[in-house]
């Protein structure tokens, strides 16, 4: 199932975003100039996606292949809507 809205959007890292793993933390972070993000779960697998050239329907696809039965749909587009309000994807 596609998303309702935001279909068109392809998002992709903000300018000043660097994704990185922590081995001490064993979890992948999102880093902005005096902000970090730590990713859990899946979270670091939804971000890897966000390349620019992926529609917010193309992750989903791409997600509920991997991951048979997860709430994809429900669930990836409006996290994916909350980073672009806080300044990590654009």
């Amino acid at each position: 199932m596609r998303p309702a809205s935001g279909d068109d959007w392809r998002p992709a890292p903000a300018p000043a975003v660097v994704r990185r793993h922590d081995p001490a933390r064993d979890a992948d972070l999102l880093l902005l100039p005096e902000r970090v993000g730590i990713l859990r779960g899946r979270a670091g697998t939804v971000i890897s996606l966000c390349d620019g050239v992926r529609s917010v329907c193309g992750i989903v696809d791409e997600l509920a292949a991997r991951f048979p039965g997860a709430p994809v749909a429900a669930d990836v587009p409006p996290f994916l809507e909350r980073l672009r309000k806080e300044g990590w994807l654009r």
